[in-house]
């Protein structure tokens, strides 16, 4: 691997470490642009190794070249940070220009690969929309305020109180994770939360 990558033009191994504690201690010596990584090493695994190097060094790009195809490692390396995933069996010429591609902004995959991750992002397809698991009444309060009420209008308008109003809106907060009534009411209308 090694040859190869120094044989190819605009290339240079800057190492090769046996287990991914290797690399971890010896690899910010010569820092590379993109890491080569196996899964199946002694000690501990590429994926758990990706998620350090990603952590220490968020620039490396990590691809993983290795024999295991399934699903949940491809699905684990993803998560880990990994831009890439390539078998073994990739053609030299095709593993260099996967380097280049990942260097450009790419993702390069072994076709296989690429069919499986499709697959899972049609398994894994989020919800049409977030559930904020809203009360009616905080339902009833956010649809207001995105018609423009004041808390002191809508409090009118549901025959509450302006505390009971506060503490509704507290909770919406907290549910959409916003800070304002301008935040709750462009999430509302972004994400279509209310009718």
């Amino acid at each position: 691997m090694a040859y190869l990558i120094d044989a190819s033009e605009g290339f240079r191994c800057t190492g090769g470490f046996a287990s991914m504690e290797e690399a971890l201690k010896r690899i910010a010596g010569d820092m590379p642009d993109v890491a080569l990584v196996d899964i199946g090493l002694p000690g501990m695994s590429g994926i758990e190794g990706i998620r350090i190097l990603k952590e220490r060094h968020p620039e490396l790009l990590t691809i993983v070249l290795t024999i295991y195809d399934d699903a949940a490692k491809i699905f684990e390396a993803m998560c880990a940070g990994a831009c890439g995933y390539l078998l073994k069996k990739t053609p030299p010429a095709r593993l260099v220009e996967c380097l280049r591609e990942a260097m450009e902004g790419g993702s390069p995959m072994t076709p296989e690969v690429a069919r499986k991750v499709i697959t899972l992002f049609r398994e894994f397809r989020p919800p049409e929309r977030a559930e904020y698991r809203l009360t009616p009444q905080e339902t009833l309060l956010l649809k207001l305020l995105v018609e423009g009420h004041s808390y002191k209008t809508a409090a009118s308008e549901m025959g509450v109180s302006t505390p009971t109003i506060a503490f509704h809106t507290r909770n919406i907060y907290t549910k959409l994770q916003v800070h304002s009534k301008s935040e709750a009411v462009a999430k509302a209308l972004r994400e279509h939360i209310i009718n």
